[in-house]
């Protein structure tokens, strides 16, 4: 399938190595530009024509524009019709979908002050307790993704890897990279190590990526 693709977005952001990781998957071509943090704003007038969000990634192709990072990574799926990524009877699909949608809403939430304090030694005010608070409310979302785990015992939706393991196995990088106190979790371990197996996970997380 012939397909133009722009992804718009530097690639030190998590968001836009979901996309990438996903058209890895795919093995679609695509050209790259640098947009946010250190390179070209992403509240200019041209950038917010395109995403009035200001974030980043933006995906231009055949069909017009897309912003979301889980919405590129579905629409792309579907696209190509990879139904083992993203099944297409309903109830498989929403399995997938939950989880995907959990990283973005509960996950992402979790980390915000742990992160950016520890990480981008931007504590904005945190004392020592509030960090403390912050990585424990961290780890308890981990704890969720550990009882899934024990449960599926292989990937976050089930025996087979899907789209769902993309934004999953980039977050429990993250967590796993991020300079804190951590639980034990088997589970999760044992799903970061499966991971690594994956070309894409080696390029888009163990690659010098958090």
């Amino acid at each position: 399938m012939g397909h133009s693709l722009k992804i718009l977005g530097r690639a030190s952001s998590i968001n836009v190595r979901k996309v990438l990781w996903t058209c890895h998957e795919l093995g679609i071509d695509y050209v790259r530009e640098d947009w946010g943090i250190g390179f070209k704003p992403t509240q200019s007038a041209e950038f917010l024509a395109l995403n009035p969000n200001a974030q980043v990634p933006v995906l231009i192709d055949d069909h017009g524009v897309l912003w979301e990072s889980n919405t590129i990574c579905r629409y792309l799926v579907n696209l190509y019709q990879r139904h083992d990524l993203l099944p297409f009877d309903p109830a498989p699909r929403a399995r997938v979908e939950q989880w995907m949608d959990w990283q973005a809403v509960e996950l992402n939430r979790a980390w915000g002050d742990a992160f950016t304090a520890l990480v981008r030694n931007n504590p904005d005010g945190l004392d020592a307790e509030a960090i403390a608070a912050a990585v424990q409310v961290w780890n308890d979302k981990m704890g969720l993704l550990e009882q899934q785990l024990i449960r599926t015992n292989a990937y976050v939706a089930g025996d087979e890897f899907t789209l769902a393991d993309i934004p999953i196995g980039l977050s429990v990088h993250r967590w796993q990279m991020t300079p804190m106190e951590r639980p034990a979790y088997p589970a999760v371990a044992a799903y970061y190590q499966r991971l690594s197996s994956h070309p894409g996970f080696q390029t888009f997380a163990l690659d010098g990526h958090n």
